[in-house]
């Protein structure tokens, strides 16, 4: 009987291999765990803490947190797409106001207020290495990903025994240039799809570690070395889960581009310039929802036909 597949486990102490590795999970599969990432155990079980209890509020609470002109950066309420399903959104992690901002929203008390600032600031510290040591990884340098926007989305899965064997979020690929997932250790339910055969693996929860996933702005900026991986959550068992995820999107005024140092005449950049808002609403308005949009950017379109 083969083995079943599982999703790469890369260790952030192990510096020598670390850009190599993780390049290779990205072009291969899309969807890596993190170890040894810097942010302790004790801070995320008080976060994911913190979260549920934000989460338990009551619903006049929680819309608070709604930002009508941007539905997508507020409190996402649970709908006929998902009714046991509903999230909180921190637009702009890496701003201290945004922060602010949000705690004031949810009139988070003062421990709950540092837990989250621990947390963000530990999270703006890993995107920065990540993103440092990808780029070292394509044998380049410079600060891409802190000129993106973070926005962490903290979701709550109110699974019963009606709901087990349903789908809590369909198939998608994420829109954005990286996504970090806090997933919850006690319960299951990732599936991520392996690209090479198109069979779903069951992203099986390790404590203390991350899960990250290439989006949709990743396999651009790759100019299509990056896999930009569909997955869903299925319920598993009748119980609440709570995940954390934080969307690491690209700066606003800037254009979504092919890295330029990853085009040669070998290599032509596959995809066009486009502004992400506008990419992200033609995800909905055509039904895309991993990420088959991208093909309205591509700049090879006569080799495509």
């Amino acid at each position: 009987m083969a083995a079943k597949k599982s999703v790469p486990v890369i260790d952030m102490e192990d510096s020598a291999s670390l850009p190599e590795k993780l390049v290779r999970a990205c072009e291969e599969l899309g969807c890596f765990r993190l170890m040894n990432h810097g942010i302790p155990m004790s801070l995320m079980s008080e976060m994911k803490a913190v979260v549920r209890c934000l989460l338990d509020l009551p619903l006049e609470m929680k819309l608070r947190n709604s930002n009508p002109h941007e539905p997508s950066k507020g409190y996402t309420p649970p709908n006929l797409a998902s009714p046991f399903f509903d999230s909180l959104s921190l637009y702009d992690m890496a701003s201290p106001n945004a922060v602010e901002h949000f705690c004031a929203q949810m009139n988070a008390s003062p421990h709950q207020r540092e837990i989250i600032n621990k947390y963000t600031n530990a999270l703006r510290q890993l995107v920065q290495l990540l993103g440092s040591k990808l780029l070292e990884g394509l044998r380049l340098t410079g600060d891409l990903f802190q000129e993106g926007i973070c926005q962490l989305k903290m979701n709550k899965y109110n699974y019963g025994p009606e709901t087990v064997g349903q789908t809590g979020a369909v198939l998608h690929s994420d829109a954005g240039l990286f996504t970090i997932l806090h997933d919850d250790e006690n319960v299951n339910g990732l599936e991520a799809v392996d690209n090479a055969t198109g069979e779903l693996i069951s992203v099986d929860p390790v404590p203390g570690t991350l899960v990250v996933n290439v989006g949709d702005v990743g396999k651009v900026w790759s100019n299509g070395r990056f896999c930009n991986v569909k997955h869903r959550v299925q319920c598993y068992k009748p119980t609440v889960r709570i995940t954390i995820a934080l969307f690491v999107l690209p700066p606003k005024d800037e254009k979504v581009a092919v890295l330029p140092e990853l085009v040669d005449s070998k290599h032509p950049p596959l995809y066009a310039p486009f502004d992400f808002e506008h990419y992200r609403k033609l995800r909905i308005s055509t039904d895309s929802p991993t990420g088959e949009a991208l093909e309205f950017f591509r700049s090879d379109q006569d080799l495509v036909k």
